[in-house]
């Protein structure tokens, strides 16, 4: 039997082939691997806390209290945050926060929800 590649959208290593296409049974993310060879590279994986996946448009909590500069509020743990956006950098997380408006997360402060 000949090792198929981790999916590239959730890492599982449970990927079967389907004809010219490979298959993951558990994000259901098909793809062609001529063709991902090239942007497998440009994938950006970004994990929770927990090691769990984040992709564009989750929803998360923050897990502890933050300081944010330039504001004399901190940000609490428990607080929600709907349709992330992931980055590239340090902070790879983009999003908006009620009361405290755009902002940028780190992901190992987050948890998915």
């Amino acid at each position: 039997m000949s090792m198929l590649p981790n999916c590239p959208k959730c890492q599982s290593e449970y990927t079967y082939e389907d004809g010219l296409l490979l298959v993951c049974p558990e994000c259901a993310h098909e793809w062609n691997p001529v063709d991902e060879e090239h942007s497998v590279e440009e994938a950006l994986i970004v994990k929770d806390v927990n090691g769990n996946m984040l992709t564009d448009g989750d929803n998360i909590t923050v897990v502890k209290d933050l300081k944010v500069k330039g504001s004399a509020n901190n940000l609490k743990a428990g607080t929600k945050v709907k349709n992330i956006r992931l980055v590239e950098g340090d902070h790879n997380i983009d999003c908006k926060i009620d009361g405290f408006g755009a902002m940028s997360l780190k992901s190992e402060f987050v948890k998915k929800i």
